[in-house]
C-alpha cells in the first residue's frame, strides 16, 4: 500500500488485510471512532473549489502563528499541526493560507453530528471534528453488522457533506481510535477483538492513552519500547515505576481492556477563548478591551448552547511564558457578554500585572447550567429588559450579517489603533 493510499481493511491473523472479499467477525465491535480528514483545511477546500489538490494550511500567519490544520497534500512537505506557520511556509512556500473562521466550522461540525445522531443517539463528541458511537442499537435497525453501518456513514459524510471521515471499528474506545488514527486518511479498519493484541502488541508505548513525553521517557528507561512490551511487564513493576494509577491503566490498555462506555451528550465543564498577540503588548488599555472582546465571544457561544456559567476567569500569559490566572465566583450565573467582561477586567486589575507585557489573554466561564434555570433580578441601575435581551438582539445580528456588523463602541471606534 501506497503512502497516503486510504486503508480499507480489517485485522487478522496475516496483519491488516483488505475486507472486500474477506469474512469479517465484527458481532462485537460496536464502537465506532469518527475522525474527520483534515477538518478545517477540507471546510476551507470545500468554500474554495479552486485550492482543490493544492497544499492547503490553516493558522495564523503572523510572527507566532501557528498550524491549527494542514491537509494532506501539505503534510507531504512534513508540515503538521502546531508547527509555527513561519516553518511551514519555508518547507512549502506555495502553499495556499486561510485564516481559522471558527464559526464556519462550528456550523459545518454541528452538521457532521446531526448525521451522526441521525445513525444512533448514542454519540459523545469529543471535539469539533471527532466522536464514538455506539451502534449495538443501530445494528439491529439498520442490519448489516457495525463495518456496514461505518459503510453507510462514510457515504453518507461524503454525499452530504462533501467531507471525509476516518472509522476504526473496535469492542472498545482506545482500540477503536487507534484504528481510526491508523487508516488515516479517508480509510476504515475493523480490530475484531480476537486480533486485539496482535494489532496493538507492534505499537510503540506513546500509542497509549496516558503516555505523554516524560512518561514515554520513563518507560524507555525501563527498556520499554513497544505496547508488547508493557503487556509482558509485570503489574506491579508499572505501579512502582509510574504510580498506582497510570501503572493500573497502561496495564490494562496494554491488553485492549478499557471498560469506559460511549457517554452521549457529555456536558462542557467551562467555555473559553484566548488570544495570543503578534507581539507583547504592554498597555493596560488595550489589554482592557481585549478582555471584552473575548468576553464577547464567550457570551455568544454560552447563549448559542443555552448555557450560563457562575464563575468568571482570566488568563494571563508574560513575555518569559509563565502564566498566571485568576477566577471568581459570582451570585448567580450569567451569559451576559457585559457582567462576564467587567468581572474580567477586575480580575486584571488586582493581578499584579498591569502595565507588564502579555502575550496572551484569555477568558473563560465555568460552573456552566442551562440557561433556563437562571433568574435575572435586575440591579437598580438596570432598566427595561437588561442587557441580556439587547445582546440577545445583537446575536440575531451577527447570524445575518457576520461578526462584524454590530459591536461595542470601544471596540469599533478603537480596532485601527490595535492593528
Amino acid at each position: 500500500m501506497e503512502r497516503g493510499e486510504p486503508m480499507r481493511g480489517v485485522m487478522t491473523d496475516r496483519g491488516i488485510v483488505p475486507y472486500e472479499g474477506h469474512p469479517v467477525n465484527d458481532a462485537d465491535c460496536t464502537i465506532l471512532h469518527i475522525d474527520m480528514d483534515a477538518f478545517f483545511a477540507s471546510v476551507e477546500e470545500l468554500r474554495h473549489p479552486d485550492v482543490v489538490r493544492r497544499p492547503v494550511l490553516v493558522g495564523g500567519t503572523g510572527p507566532r502563528g501557528v498550524v491549527a490544520s494542514a491537509n494532506y497534500q501539505a503534510r507531504r512537505y512534513g508540515i503538521h499541526s502546531a508547527m509555527p506557520m513561519s516553518r511551514a511556509l519555508r518547507l512549502c512556500p506555495h502553499a495556499v493560507v486561510f485564516p481559522p473562521d471558527h464559526e464556519t466550522y462550528r456550523r459545518v461540525s454541528a452538521g457532521v453530528m446531526d448525521l451522526l445522531r441521525s445513525i444512533t443517539p448514542q454519540v459523545e463528541q469529543l471535539s469539533v471534528d471527532e466522536a464514538f458511537l455506539d451502534v449495538a442499537g443501530a445494528d439491529r435497525r439498520l442490519g448489516g453488522g457495525p463495518l456496514h453501518i461505518a459503510q453507510l456513514i462514510r457515504a453518507r459524510m461524503r454525499a452530504e457533506q462533501g467531507l471525509t471521515c476516518s472509522v476504526g471499528i473496535a469492542a472498545t474506545k482506545f482500540v477503536a481510535k487507534l484504528a481510526s488514527t491508523r487508516c488515516k486518511p479517508d480509510g476504515l479498519l475493523v480490530v475484531p477483538t480476537r486480533h486485539v493484541t496482535a494489532f496493538l502488541h507492534p505499537l510503540p508505548v506513546g500509542a497509549l492513552w496516558g503516555v505523554g513525553e516524560r512518561t514515554e521517557q520513563a518507560l524507555r528507561r525501563m527498556g520499554l519500547r513497544t505496547v508488547g512490551d508493557v503487556a509482558r511487564t509485570p503489574p506491579d513493576t508499572l505501579r512502582h515505576e509510574l504510580g498506582q494509577a497510570l501503572g493500573n491503566q497502561l496495564a490494562e490498555l496494554a491488553w485492549g481492556y478499557d471498560p469506559r462506555p460511549v457517554t452521549p451528550e457529555t456536558v462542557d465543564k467551562s467555555v473559553s477563548t484566548e488570544e495570543t498577540f503578534p507581539t507583547d503588548i504592554h498597555d493596560p488599555e488595550r489589554i482592557r478591551r481585549e478582555l471584552l472582546r473575548l468576553s464577547e465571544k464567550v457570551a455568544r457561544r454560552l447563549r448559542a448552547s443555552g448555557q450560563a456559567g457562575r464563575t468568571v476567569g482570566v488568563k494571563l500569559r508574560r513575555a518569559d511564558f509563565s502564566t498566571v490566572t485568576r477566577s471568581r465566583t459570582l451570585p448567580e450565573p450569567t451569559d451576559v457578554a457585559r457582567q462576564i467582561a467587567a468581572v474580567a477586567r477586575e480580575l486584571y486589575a488586582a493581578s499584579g500585572l498591569v502595565g507588564a507585557p502579555l502575550r496572551l489573554v484569555g477568558v473563560r466561564v465555568e460552573g456552566l447550567v442551562s440557561a433556563d434555570r437562571v433568574h435575572h433580578q435586575l440591579a437598580l441601575d438596570e432598566e427595561g429588559p437588561g442587557w441580556r435581551a439587547v445582546e440577545r438582539l445583537q446575536d440575531e445580528v451577527v447570524r445575518r450579517f457576520g461578526t462584524g456588523a454590530l459591536r461595542p463602541a470601544s471596540l469599533a471606534l478603537c480596532e485601527e489603533d490595535d492593528v
